[in-house]
């Protein structure tokens, strides 16, 4: 399904629509809406030239098509059963409908117009549990191999690649990649394959021209014309977004195929859209290919993937956060916690620590820093340029592979129990040793020391943080406190200071998190 992209603050008028992933098996002789054909001829643009051609993208077409394919997917049984549990609105399932992800689509439309779902006759499914899906991917070596959108063959059961002239032939998934929604299939060839290669989605600019080929709702094979309407879109479906965002129109069933630059190479891979109908609004997003080559190159090799980690938690360099770390700039990434035993831990990185660039790549966003570690090669030894209290540090760090269980590596840490003073209030926060029992309550691990937010006050400057009772204050303005006392004092303190600014490092349910607040007349922090 290729994934809809809604902004949580227009949550009420953009529901999530599973994108252009998945076109199902209903008849699509059933039209929304009648079809009107023109009865007049359409008069010529505005200061068109007599005898002028425009500009076509047919020899292109020719050359990339036969290299795109549909790919049909029969999925589990357990995961279609889950699915049907509960619909898009957290309601039961509809009772005698068909329950397929189209025929959803349907239902929720022809209730947007105010009219009942009207009665459509059940088409024989492969079984009585199992739903067809439809998605689209394009091959890449005349041999057979396949790149799609990991969405579209996670749950399958049999899948099966279909070419331009109808031909049909049965897939093997032999790897995919769920944090950068990749996975590549191969087929067995008689003889070589039409392909296409890799274009460098670095060189792409926006306003480029781009061409987007897929499978849209079933239909077949389907081209779309557009520009790149922007680069490095963070959508928040997994560590790694950095999507280039298109205006050519993508829709349900057209995941996992390529899009490509004038020259007919790929420079993205078509995954979701953003959308409050299920179809194209022109804001779509695909994988660039700089991304996604050497994902597939490792699974083509390994059948999975290998990143690069150092063993940190990061998160953004506010401007409030910048000022307490008179840091000049809000930029880079705020180390919040470093894992014991991480390649980080025996490099000497704290927490703390704001990094400014890895192996010559500047980090200006949070999220520059995974992209760039995840793909160095492990063991290789990289260069960390640190901020680190009010001056810059170097460091050689060997990276190393990421765990596959990455909370348990990041939670294994042990630690003694600690828990000493009298209950206080400080700026509105009532404050209380970290008993066992506290702790247990509120999920802490052994590891963590501070002290626990009790209640907090609405007039507290400290609410506008966000502070909730259960929160561990572990630092304030980097100095680390382990009794109520303690936090009081330097609360205070920071109230009364020059900066009137506070540094808190906080643990909420085992996360460790950097707030900042300034306490100037007129700043609301």
């Amino acid at each position: 399904m290729l994934l809809p992209i809604s902004p949580r603050s227009k949550a009420s008028a953009f529901r999530r629509v599973r994108a252009a992933a998945l076109a199902t098996s209903v008849g699509l002789g059933l039209a929304l809406a009648p079809l009107a054909w023109a009865q007049t001829e359409m008069p010529a643009p505005q200061g068109a030239v007599a005898g002028a051609q425009l500009p076509t993208f047919a020899p292109l077409v020719k050359k990339v098509l036969p290299a795109v394919v549909n790919v049909s997917v029969t999925e589990k049984a357990d995961t279609v059963a889950d699915e049907q549990d509960m619909d898009s609105d957290g309601n039961g399932p509809h009772q005698g409908m068909p329950s397929s992800p189209f025929d959803e689509f349907l239902r929720k439309f022809f209730e947007q117009q105010g009219q009942g779902f009207p009665g459509m006759p059940m088409r024989p499914m492969p079984h009585p549990e199992q739903r067809m899906a439809l998605g689209s991917g394009f091959i890449i070596d005349p041999a057979g191999y396949i790149v799609t959108n990991n969405h579209v063959v996670a749950d399958a059961d049999k899948v099966t690649v279909i070419f331009q002239d109808g031909s049909k032939h049965p897939a093997k998934v032999l790897g995919r990649d769920t944090k950068t929604d990749l996975a590549l299939l191969k087929i067995d060839a008689k003889e070589p394959l039409p392909y296409v290669t890799w274009g460098d989605s670095n060189a792409a600019q926006v306003g480029d021209w781009v061409l987007a080929v897929g499978n849209p709702f079933g239909l077949g094979g389907t081209v779309s014309s557009g520009i790149i309407s922007a680069r490095g879109r963070d959508i928040h479906s997994g560590p790694y977004d950095d999507y280039l965002q298109l205006d050519a129109a993508i829709n349900r069933g057209d995941s996992g195929g390529p899009t490509f630059n004038l020259n007919g190479q790929v420079i993205g891979i078509n995954t979701a859209i953003y959308s409050p109908n299920g179809g194209s609004v022109g804001i779509g997003f695909a994988i660039p290919s700089s991304l996604a080559r050497p994902v597939i190159d490792q699974l083509r090799e390994h059948g999975k993937v290998e990143r690069g980690w150092l063993g940190v938690q990061i998160q953004e360099v506010t401007p409030e956060i910048a000022q307490s770390l008179n840091l000049p700039k809000a930029k880079g990434a705020l180390v919040a916690d470093v894992t014991p035993g991480s390649p980080a831990a025996k490099a000497g990185l704290k927490q703390g620590d704001v990094i400014l660039s890895f192996n010559g790549h500047d980090v200006a966003k949070v999220r520059d820093l995974p992209i760039v570690v995840a793909q160095t090669p492990v063991g290789e030894k990289a260069k960390v340029d640190v901020f680190r209290d009010g001056r810059d540090e170097h460091f050689d760090i060997a990276v190393g592979q990421m765990p596959e269980n990455l909370q348990m590596a990041q939670n294994g840490r042990g630690g003694d129990d600690q828990g000493a003073g009298e209950n206080t209030t400080a700026l509105g926060v009532k404050l209380a040793p970290l008993t066992n029992q506290l702790r247990q309550r509120a999920g802490v691990p052994k590891d963590v020391k501070g002290v626990i937010v009790t209640a907090i006050d609405d007039s507290s400057p400290l609410a506008e943080l966000g502070i909730q009772p259960g929160d561990v204050i572990e630092q304030v303005n980097q100095e680390p406190v382990t009794t109520p006392q303690q936090a009081e004092a330097k609360l205070k303190q920071a109230e009364s200071g020059r900066n009137k600014s506070v540094l808190l490092l906080i643990n909420r349910h085992g996360i460790n998190q950097y707030l900042a607040l300034s306490m100037s007349k007129g700043d609301n922090g």
